[in-house]
């Protein structure tokens, strides 16, 4: 039988044990919703979303429900979701009135000639996309409106560690029976982030990429170091350099997140897959929450 495998995470950062158990439990739900996709003969994008699905509802992380507050006490989710057969790409940026945003960035993917839409812009698509808007208070919980007014009304705790103490971000990586790759990431950004902000995990070749004939990969971190560091783009360097293998996958990995952290002083995680579904991760938080199929799978 043709190999299928999913993996999924749910931030990189300082995860407290108090919290450390509701990301493990969210991890492994979103890997089963998307596996039984998978079982079942679907595609890796229907995979990648239903898993990032079940993250964006669960409020333990910060995408769709329980997400952080922008500087003005805001919501702003940004999605973005690659498929690896025909390399289509689509994402939204700075929604707030959209309960999943990854679906919204399939329906760009699949139906648009453009790949990424902010905004309003990007609100206007859902009634098209056949998605009901949502009020952008649903998406607010009390925890996050404490986490905004300590941080508003105490910036320096907000200037001392914020980019290893607040990383919720989260994806999927998928490869079907047919031998397709998807990527995705959704999140709500950090915690007070300027309004209009936008970090690495939407973006194409920046937070995620996937492509049949070299494998896939997805980012959560600090977003900023992480675009600049190009750490995305030394994983696939490396996966192209050595191979298919559950090895090749781990060290594509590791070498990524140590460019990341001597380059650029970064912070964050990253989960590679290669084009047969052998999985890496690796990260230099304190923790990170994260699902890998099994070696047997």
């Amino acid at each position: 039988m043709t190999r299928f495998a999913m993996a999924v995470h749910g931030g990189a950062w300082n995860i407290p044990d108090e919290l450390w158990a509701a990301h493990q439990a969210g991890c492994r739900a979103a890997q089963a919703a998307g596996t039984a996709v998978l079982a079942k003969g679907g595609d890796a994008v229907s995979a990648v979303c239903a898993a990032i699905r079940v993250l964006e509802d669960d409020p333990t992380f910060d995408a769709g429900k329980g997400s952080f507050l922008n500087e003005r006490g805001e919501v702003e989710l940004d999605a973005g979701l690659m498929e690896g057969d025909q390399l289509h790409y689509g994402a939204v940026l700075g929604v707030a009135r959209i309960q999943n945003p990854i679906d919204l960035a399939r329906y760009i993917m699949e139906h648009n000639q453009h790949c990424v839409f902010f905004g309003e812009g990007a609100e206007a698509l859902a009634g098209p996309a056949g998605l009901a808007s949502v009020d952008p208070h649903s998406h607010v919980l009390p925890r996050e409106r404490k986490r905004f007014e300590t941080y508003r009304d105490q910036p320096e705790k907000l200037n001392s560690g914020v980019w290893r103490a607040a990383h919720d971000t989260v994806g999927a990586l998928a490869r079907d029976q047919h031998g397709n790759l998807a990527a995705g990431n959704s999140t709500g950004g950090i915690p007070n982030k300027q309004r209009n902000r936008v970090g690495d995990a939407a973006l194409i070749s920046s937070g995620l990429y996937a492509d049949n004939e070299m494998g896939a990969a997805m980012c959560t971190g600090w977003g900023e170091s992480i675009m600049r560091a190009g750490m995305l783009h030394q994983a696939l360097a490396q996966l192209k350099a050595k191979g298919d293998s559950s090895e090749a996958a781990q060290a594509a990995a590791e070498t990524a997140v140590n460019h990341l952290e001597r380059r650029v002083g970064g912070y964050g995680g990253i989960v590679v897959m290669t084009r047969s579904g052998y999985c890496g991760a690796a990260f230099n938080t304190e923790r990170m929450a994260f699902e890998l199929p099994s070696k047997d799978s």
